[in-house]
């Protein structure tokens, strides 16, 4: 119990100095592109306090695309630990409109460059994609978005929704995937070790030959790769620590 009190402090402070230190040093330089990888470099290095250890994988033999569209399963809110450490220069991430209403890490979320949306006015989002595409080209940056829309809890990969894809199909730019093994009820912050968590990013899937009346082809194509590479992951995870233990 000791020891989730401790981990549990130690977590809101440097969140809450990240934040402080992050609004104050993007004051200078605001909603720059390049701060949004940084300062997911910073609340990735919190993982040592949740006790996992993050393996990172890239693909081989692969260039990462200057731009592209980037697409994660969303789990929970570890997720600011895990998925934000492998963010690339350059990409910002898309999120819901009310995210800027949460204490210091709203408007350092927005501050750093990211795009906030209204899901719950259809129109208005669609014209946001539009804009999207615009600042893709203009700013020269790649869009990260969760295609599933919300947190998946443990639920295993949602349904994806076919923004990104409309947007890549737009933009003229490959999508690709990031795939994070599983956090949902692993991580116990009264337990000393909580294991590992590994983060694949997959090679770029070419969207030039699909037209916009192929993107829930394109989609659901993305979703089975995902979801494969997904439960690869986790028995690999789980073979590793049932030898660990």
């Amino acid at each position: 119990m000791l020891l989730a009190i401790v981990r549990a402090f130690l977590v809101v402070l440097f969140s809450i100095m990240i934040c402080i230190l992050g609004l104050i040093y993007c004051l200078f330089s605001p909603r720059n592109p390049r701060h949004v990888a940084a300062f997911g470099r910073w609340f990735g290095r919190m993982a040592p306090l949740f006790g996992i250890k993050i393996e990172v994988r890239f693909p081989q033999k692969v260039t990462l695309p200057q731009n592209c569209i980037y697409i994660a399963n969303h789990q929970n809110y570890y997720d600011m630990v895990t998925a934000a450490y492998v963010v690339q220069p350059r990409t910002v991430t898309v999120g819901k409109k009310s995210l800027l209403w949460i204490p210091l890490f709203g408007p350092l979320y927005w501050l750093t460059g990211n795009l906030l949306i209204d899901r719950d006015n259809g129109t208005r989002a669609h014209k946001i994609l539009s804009q999207i595409v615009d600042s893709m080209k203009k700013r020269n940056i790649s869009i990260w978005i969760f295609p599933e829309g919300t947190r998946n809890r443990g639920r295993g990969l949602l349904p994806f929704k076919t923004g990104a894809f409309y947007t890549a199909i737009a933009a003229e730019v490959p999508i690709v995937p990031i795939c994070v093994s599983n956090t949902t009820d692993k991580i116990k912050l009264n337990r000393w070790s909580n294991g590992i968590v590994i983060i694949e990013i997959l090679p770029p899937i070419d969207t030039q030959d699909y037209s916009r009346k192929q993107v829930r082809g394109l989609t659901k194509y993305c979703r089975e790769i995902m979801k494969n590479k997904i439960d690869e992951l986790n028995a690999e995870v789980a073979k590793y620590e049932s030898h660990v233990i």
